[in-house]
Order: C-alpha cells, then structure tokens, then sequence
C-alpha cells in the first residue's frame, strides 16, 4: 500500500475535517502544516495528540520539498487558492483545493496553465454531490425517470444564524471570497451541473444587500447576530485566542461599514442544450433548508429539504423528502428521511474517495478541474451580470480564460 505525504495550507475550521481524515487514514501520512498563525497551527496538533511540523507561507514551497509532499489540501481564504494551487502544480503536487478552485478569471486562468503545463491533477471539495439523497437524484434523472429535462427551479434559504456567519467573517469583502454567488452557491451551481451533466452557457441575474450592512443595520440591528466564541471552545482556541497574531477578528458586526457582498440574489442559467435553471439565494431566512424541482417531458421530480424549522434550533429536526410524479399518475414519495450529519453524510463519503480510502464513485461524485471550473463560470457571469445589468455569455468568460468554448 503506497501512502502519500500530505500538507494542509490554511488552518480555519474547515481544515479539522482534512486533518482528523488525515490522521486516521492508512494511505495518508498528514506531514505538515502550513499557516501564518502559529497559534492555529498548535491547536490543531493538539487536537490530533500530534507534532506535525509548521510552516509559514512565505516557506511554503521550501515545505513541499523539504517534507516530499505528494498532495496538498488548500483550506485558505478563498481568494489566496490560486497562488496556492498554482505552487503545489509546479512543485509535482496533486492539489485538493476547498471550493470554490478560485476567484476570479485571472485564478482560473492560471490554475488551468499550470495544470496542462505539469500534468498534475486538481480536485475541488464539492461534498454535497456526495450526500445520498442527492444522489439518488442523479440516478432518477439518468435513468429518465422525468424524459428529456426542460428546466429546474432552485431555491436556498440560509438562515440567521448561518447567513449571517458570512457577514462576520472575511468573505463579507467580494475581494476576498467573490461573494456568495462564487463561495457558497458554488455548490448549487456545481450540483445543477453534475445533475444535467452539462455546463452554463448564458447567465443573468439580479442581487442587493438588503438585510445586512451598515445602512440596512439601522432598520434592523439586533443583538442576536453577534457570536459568542467564548461558547465554543474550538472557535475560541482558532479564532479568540489567536487574534494577538494576525488580528483577524472572527466575530465581525454584521451591521458594520465593510459589507460588499450581496445578501439576496436572482439567477437565470441556461444550461448547453436549452436546459433553463431558475436560481435563488436568500441569506437571512428564519430557517434553513432548500428545495429543487426539475420538470420534464415525462413529469416532475421535487426534493424537499428542511435543515431546521428556526435559527437556533438543534434538535435534529433536518429532513429531506423526494417526490417523483409522473404525467397523468400520483406523486410518489421516493424517500422521505431524517438528514444525516456532515452534509447528510457526503463529507465522510467524500474524504474517502479523496484520500483514496474508497472505490471511485459510479455515479462520477469526484469534482476535476473542469467540474470546478464549470461551476465558478455561473458565479463569475453572474457577478458580472450583477454589474452590467446585462445577460453574460459563458462562451466570453471562456475566452478570457483561454479555455475552448
């Protein structure tokens, strides 16, 4: 069994995931750390019972070479994943990179050069296309439970509580994170992508800040948005203890001057092949939960997802349930279930095919280069349409890139 020597740049919350399946695989040998906070750097060692070495980045590539790192994991602000990427290429490395790959169409650009160039292999961390009930919505629309796909409705509540958290923290500056039509719809984009097996091709679309921000703050400010660290002993030790470092504040007012994001946004996507997908994200939502319809020649396909039924509610209530109705037939209830943990279960799921610990998936769950950057097109077109007021030819952005149509 040949193990393969891994480094994790970036040591926020989401490298724990990365580190603890790192530790615990028999093919991965987690060999190094790399951040500009040594605070974070120990308290993760800590959690591990382990001693893995700690770099800053100004050595990241002395790193590669001197701890033989076969693939790195980038778990850095957002905006920072192409100088990552493009260095772990160029030093031999494969790359898992948390999504979104990039930013920007500069980013893209650079990544994919860097990829053709070395013949290295770049995975994005898309774990909701592991999750089984969105799986299983694959399966049905392969198999032509609905005929031939005319269009997909789409809407995603986030709620206060977990809305709000991208209005604290440094993807409240479009700078650093593309806004949320690149960090977090990302995922939405990328699973109407895997769904259709098809890319966008033409993308309008309409956003505001209406509920967060400084301005909106003065209607509406409320003490209940501001996080208390001292509650969670992991975000203490990452974020509160480790402020005398770098001063980043983990637990920004979400009411405060500096917002550029938006917080409210409409899409239209026509897909290749005339597929229309009609898209909403709305991040201050009294609830949490989502809900997908595809209609087709055939009938209808709905799921249902409710994460919780208010903000602070913890009492597991998530349920997901999948409806199939066929033209001129009932509505068949295809499942009907409590949500698993960890993204229904796609993290785990996914860290196994990622490290190797797994089959490759049937069902193609594994995101390329091409699957992340099909996804940021969506977000990136839409941003633009957001500036221009006008529909945005994927074709155009391709083009920028230097990437074929």
């Amino acid at each position: 069994m040949v193990t393969r020597r891994y480094a994790i740049v970036g040591l926020g919350s989401r490298a724990q995931l990365f580190a603890r399946a790192l530790a615990g695989s028999p093919q991965a040998e987690l060999a190094a750390f790399c951040d500009h906070n040594e605070t974070r750097m120990r308290v993760h060692n800590g959690w591990l019972g382990a001693s893995v070495p700690g770099y800053r980045p100004a050595d990241f590539s002395a790193m590669l070479a001197k701890e033989r790192i076969d693939v790195v994991v980038v778990c850095t602000p957002d905006h920072t994943h192409a100088d990552y990427v493009v260095a772990a290429l160029h030093a031999g490395c494969d790359v898992v990179t948390e999504k979104p790959m990039t930013t920007d169409i500069e980013g893209a650009r650079r990544i994919l050069a860097a990829r053709r160039e070395t013949g290295r292999s770049v995975r994005v961390a898309f774990n909701y296309r592991y999750n089984p009930v969105h799986r299983r919505v694959r399966e049905l629309l392969a198999a032509g439970a609905i005929g031939e796909i005319g269009s997909v409705e789409f809407s995603w509540l986030l709620d206060t509580a977990h809305g709000a958290d991208y209005f604290r923290r440094w993807h409240r500056e479009k700078a650093n994170s593309g806004g949320l039509l690149v960090h977090k719809s990302g995922h939405h984009f990328d699973l109407v992508n895997w769904w259709l097996d098809r890319g966008p091709e033409t993308v309008f679309a309409f956003g505001r800040l209406f509920f967060y921000g400084d301005e909106n703050g003065r209607r509406h400010a409320d003490g209940r948005f501001a996080l208390d660290l001292e509650a969670s002993p992991r975000l203490r030790a990452l974020y509160r203890d480790a402020e005398q470092e770098d001063g980043y504040v983990r637990n920004q007012n979400v009411f405060a001057p500096g917002v550029t994001i938006e917080d409210e946004m409409s899409v239209l996507v026509r897909h290749r092949g005339g597929v229309v997908l009609n898209y909403h994200l709305h991040a201050y939502s009294p609830r949490e939960g989502y809900r997908v319809a595809f209609s087709g020649s055939e009938g209808r396909l709905e799921l249902d997802v409710r994460e919780n039924e208010y903000a602070t509610d913890s009492g597991g209530t998530g349920r997901a349930r999948l409806t199939l109705q066929r033209h001129w037939g009932p509505p068949e209830v295809v499942l009907d279930e409590v949500l698993g943990e960890g993204h229904g279960g796609g993290d785990e799921r996914m860290l196994a095919e990622l490290l190797g610990d797994a089959e490759p998936d049937p069902l193609g769950c594994a995101a390329d280069h091409d699957s992340g950057l099909q996804a940021l097109l969506t977000g990136l077109a839409a941003n633009r349409s957001l500036a221009t007021g006008a529909p945005v030819s994927v074709d155009d952005l391709l083009g920028e890139i230097g990437e074929p149509a």
